[in-house]
């Protein structure tokens, strides 16, 4: 059953409601807008039903803001009635780009900020929604997923105080260790992957890209991606290979052990485009090394596709290997804040997820299925088919 056969079939748990939080907002608006299409195209006959009473709208966004005191605390505000209401939460953790005040200085937003901020949110809604539903595209405090000697995990924490505070389903992406999971076990924890608009992305930039085993590879940058590379090379029918990482565990630099060299297994790949895969870029230090030792191999193009494009250490480094001809094409999702000056690079595509998120949203909402839904497989064989048609000019 196709998609839309589902949803014209099923009943939505409650009215719908988006608050989507400061940090991004811009996502929240492009979400609502294919939301507010997808309803006024369909075809249920029983529109006139109560239940169907607000199904479409012009606008499913809440009116909702965390102000701050002169001393940078905070209080969440809903502007609207949530009552009843199945309220989707959107916070991006990773917007640095916002700013507030702490006794006349300015401070940038980190994640903490922003999680605080989801809590306000969750808080100021006082248990009056029908459904709780929080969508945090980068998990928070993801990369502290396990305990190593005496620290404090914080990824699986923050998810039990989210359920603590009456939230049912967290949906997030590409989660460093979807098996923080088992810290909430009796609650909702969806991990989404975005393969399909990556390949769109990269077939929209790079229209003339033949996909078959002679002429392309996918590496994994380490052993933690290597289920992302194993995916990608099984869909596309495609060879595989991958990086280890010898690291120095004498020392550590900036909270890691640092990196002594990157370790190749695989075929030859000389010749071949390649396709580099991982969850995220930080730095882009040992990405970049990758790209640079697939060059010096004998790679012919290098694409880098990512989940979150962080660039904690800025553009300097990606501007110069692509200068040097080390990466062709650097592709990250919109599900994290980009500074305008990376959507100004000759290199750099955005996959944007919007349309996702909202067919995500619109399934939680009918309580349908996800898996039958969004299976990326399928569409991305699809997608395939139509970019080998286009290529032997059919």
């Amino acid at each position: 059953m196709s998609y839309t056969e589902l949803m014209e079939e099923a009943l939505p748990v409650a009215p719908l409601k988006i608050a989507a939080l400061e940090s991004c907002r811009e996502m929240g608006q492009k979400v609502n807008d294919y939301i507010v299409q997808f309803r006024k195209d369909t075809k249920k006959e029983s529109l006139d039903s109560p239940l169907f009473s607000h199904y479409q709208s012009d606008n499913y966004l809440v009116d909702c803001r965390c102000p701050r005191f002169g001393t940078g605390e905070a209080k969440g505000m809903i502007s609207e009635t949530v009552r009843g209401k199945d309220l989707f939460v959107m916070v991006d953790v990773c917007n640095y780009s916002l700013t507030y005040t702490v006794n006349g200085h300015p401070n940038h937003m980190s994640p903490d900020d922003h999680y605080q901020d989801l809590k306000r949110i969750i808080s100021a809604a006082n248990g009056k929604a029908h459904r709780l539903n929080v969508i945090m595209p980068f998990l928070y405090e993801s990369r502290q997923h396990k305990r190593t000697k005496r620290e404090s995990l914080d990824c699986a924490l923050a998810l039990q105080e989210l359920t603590d505070m009456g939230v049912s389903n967290i949906i997030t992406f590409d989660a460093h260790d979807p098996r923080v999971q088992n810290s909430i076990p009796l609650h909702g924890f969806d991990n989404f992957n975005p393969p399909y608009q990556f390949m769109k992305a990269l077939l929209r930039a790079e229209p003339d890209l033949p996909i078959d085993k002679e002429h392309l590879m996918i590496v994994s940058p380490d052993e933690g991606a290597m289920h992302r590379a194993v995916y990608f090379s099984n869909v596309l029918g495609v060879n595989m290979g991958m990086f280890y990482k010898r690291r120095d565990y004498s020392t550590i630099v900036n909270g890691k052990n640092p990196i002594v060299a990157h370790e190749f297994l695989g075929e030859d790949i000389k010749g071949k485009n390649v396709i580099v895969v991982d969850d995220m870029i930080s730095s882009g230090e040992s990405m970049l090394d990758v790209a640079k030792q697939m060059k010096d191999r004998g790679a012919d193009r290098v694409f880098v596709c990512t989940t979150f494009g962080l660039f904690t250490d800025g553009f300097e480094k990606f501007d110069e290997y692509y200068n040097k001809g080390y990466i062709d094409r650097v592709i990250t999702t919109n599900l994290t804040y980009l500074p305008p000056e990376a959507l100004a690079k000759p290199y750099f595509v955005a996959a944007d997820m919007s349309k996702f998120i909202a067919l995500i949203i619109d399934a939680f909402n009918h309580d349908i299925t996800i898996g039958r839904v969004l299976d990326p497989t399928s569409r991305i064989h699809e997608l395939l088919d139509r970019h080998t048609k286009q290529l032997s000019g059919k």
